[in-house]
């Protein structure tokens, strides 16, 4: 660990880990959105809505200390990119639910569920890993597996595609469904961003 002379500003780690505790309470509200009524889903898509003006709040919490603090934990750039990454989570995810609603989707095709789950699992990683920032430790396997989740992600993806291209649905449908889940892909790229960042930061304290 980098020997240093002055104190840093330790609020960070608490800030950091209130975001992905709030990625959380996204992916259950997405795995709530798996199993509700079409009637159910707006009120679903608010209660996303709100978490996802909390996850801005959050950020900007983030982003004003920073702004205001001489000593930061780690370096200024690494903050505002893992900042901004957490934020990427929370917007992906409740776009993906308020497209649901729009688009007045009835059925969701066979595999989002496991596009949910899989994000789903990169979130709890993902809050578990936050808390560990302040001592650098036990990280290397976080970062593997949201790597490895991402790549899972990736073949959910390709084979939602091809089932959505294999003449079963209207176009117009195709182009809805397309949509939500190259948004839900999007917020596994958006994990593993938060997980390359992480491991920058902590190659460079090491």
């Amino acid at each position: 660990m980098r020997f240093r002379l002055t104190p840093r500003e330790t609020s960070f780690y608490d800030m950091f880990a209130a975001s992905a505790d709030n990625i959380v309470t996204g992916s259950k509200l997405l795995m709530e959105l798996l199993g509700a009524d079409t009637s159910a889903r707006a009120e679903i898509a608010e209660r996303m809505r709100a978490a996802e003006h909390a996850g801005d709040d959050a950020t900007h919490a983030i982003f004003h200390q920073l702004n205001s603090s001489f000593i930061t934990p780690f370096d200024r750039e690494d903050i505002y990119n893992l900042a901004s990454s957490l934020d990427d989570i929370m917007d992906f995810m409740e776009e993906a639910v308020d497209l649901v609603v729009l688009y007045n989707v009835e059925e969701l095709p066979k595999g989002v569920e496991q596009q949910i789950e899989v994000l789903a699992r990169a979130a709890e990683l993902t809050a578990e890993a936050m808390p560990n920032l302040r001592t650098m430790q036990n990280l290397t396997e976080y970062w593997i597996e949201v790597n490895r989740l991402e790549n899972q992600a990736d073949q959910i993806h390709r084979k939602l595609l091809a089932h959505l291209f294999n003449g079963k649905y209207e176009a117009i449908e195709v182009l809805k469904l397309k949509q939500i889940v190259d948004v839900l892909e999007e917020a596994a790229d958006a994990f593993e961003h938060v997980a390359n960042t992480v491991e920058t930061i902590a190659v460079k304290e090491s």
